[in-house]
Order: C-alpha cells, then sequence, then structure tokens
C-alpha cells in the first residue's frame, strides 16, 4: 500500500471525522471529508438495514471522487423501544433537529422504564467504495445503558446517554481515545484498516 493513502469520508460530521482520525493514527491512511460533500447529490438512506444504507452510500460518494471513499451508518438500537431509534437514528426527531433533540425525545420514549429494559446497543457499518464499486464492508458494536440523564460534554450524538459499563461513564464522559477502544465505530474501523493495508490492498490504489 502507498504511504499515505487518502480515505474520505462521506460525511459532514466534524465528531464522526475526528474519531476516524484518531482510530488511523500511526496507519498510512489519510482521513478527510469529500471536497464540497454538501454540494453533491444527496444519497437517500432509506434502506430497511444499516449495511444497506452504508454500502448504497459509499457506492454512490465514489461516483464522484477517484478516491477511495468511507461510507458509514451508525445508529443506536434499543430493544425496549422496538429497535428505535434504529436506521433513523439521525432523524429520530424529525428534520433539522438538533442532538439535544434526539436525545431529549429518547429519554421522553423511556420515561418510567428501570433496569434491562433501558439496554441498548450502537451499531457500526463501514463500507469502503471506489468508482462506484463497493470493495468492502465491515460491522461491530457496543453494548450499554440508556442513562435517564444526559452526562458529560464531549462526543456527540446520543453519547451523553449512553452509559458504558466498562468505563462506568457516557460516552461523552470519556475522552476519544477510551470511546475508541470500546465503541461500535472504534471496533468496526480497525477492520477497514486492516482490510486497506493488506498486501491484497495494492490493487485497490
Amino acid at each position: 500500500m502507498p504511504a499515505p493513502a487518502k480515505l474520505l469520508v462521506a460525511s459532514s460530521n466534524p465528531g464522526k471525522l475526528r474519531e476516524y482520525q484518531l482510530l488511523a493514527a500511526g496507519t498510512p491512511l489519510e482521513l478527510a471529508f469529500i471536497p464540497d460533500f454538501v454540494s453533491l447529490p444527496k444519497f437517500d438512506e432509506t434502506a430497511p438495514t444499516f449495511a444497506e444504507n452504508a454500502a448504497g452510500k459509499a457506492q454512490h460518494y465514489s461516483k464522484f471522487s477517484s478516491e477511495l471513499i468511507l461510507a458509514d451508518d451508525s445508529g443506536l438500537v434499543v430493544p425496549a423501544l422496538g429497535g428505535a431509534p434504529g436506521i433513523h437514528s439521525a432523524r429520530y426527531a424529525g428534520p433539522g433537529a438538533s442532538d439535544a433533540d434526539r436525545v431529549r425525545k429518547l429519554l421522553r420514549e423511556m420515561e418510567g422504564m428501570k433496569g434491562e429494559m433501558r439496554r441498548a446497543r450502537f451499531v457500526c457499518i463501514a463500507a469502503v467504495a471506489r468508482g462506484g464499486r463497493v470493495l468492502a464492508a465491515f460491522s461491530d458494536f457496543a453494548e450499554g445503558l440508556i442513562a435517564t440523564e444526559p452526562r458529560g460534554t464531549d462526543g456527540f450524538g446520543y453519547d451523553p446517554v449512553f452509559f458504558f459499563e466498562q468505563l462506568g461513564r457516557t460516552y461523552a464522559e470519556t475522552t476519544g481515545e477510551e470511546k475508541n477502544r470500546f465503541s461500535h465505530r472504534g471496533k468496526a474501523f480497525p477492520k477497514v484498516i486492516a482490510f486497506l493495508t493488506s498486501p491484497r490492498a495494492d490493487t485497490f490504489f
């Protein structure tokens, strides 16, 4: 694999990019946003699964660049809510809602639930594509509990209410390094790195 190799992230979320850059530290991969991402034709994430959305998004945006494209679909799954927010995690509180709005809606929906009913998991599917072709996709997850109120100021999304039992803190109370050791994205992305840095990866560059 040539060093360095560029991997463009199909997202406009700075928190997500920071996590990926931390995870890629010390590897030959350089991660950045797709240039002018918001001006490109948008991929409509309407598939019923995380995997289909991730692969479709990677394939879609890889048509607008000659570089490798990384796209993920990730979200929070709460069994007591029938799997919600699930694939709708980013749109759970409606168009234009903030992270805080989504957290508030989640806490309202879970009001009165206790113990195991508050169990949840974060899921991440990360897909890599180039030239309109999906090269690989990898998945992982992290188990936790939904706290009764937000705690911590770091992270993004549902991090302030996702209580990770191994650390005894919410994701928003952890450092980036701590979160990446245990998080859904922190588990899935190293599989992408291993794939792209394997001997057979030379054919992609």
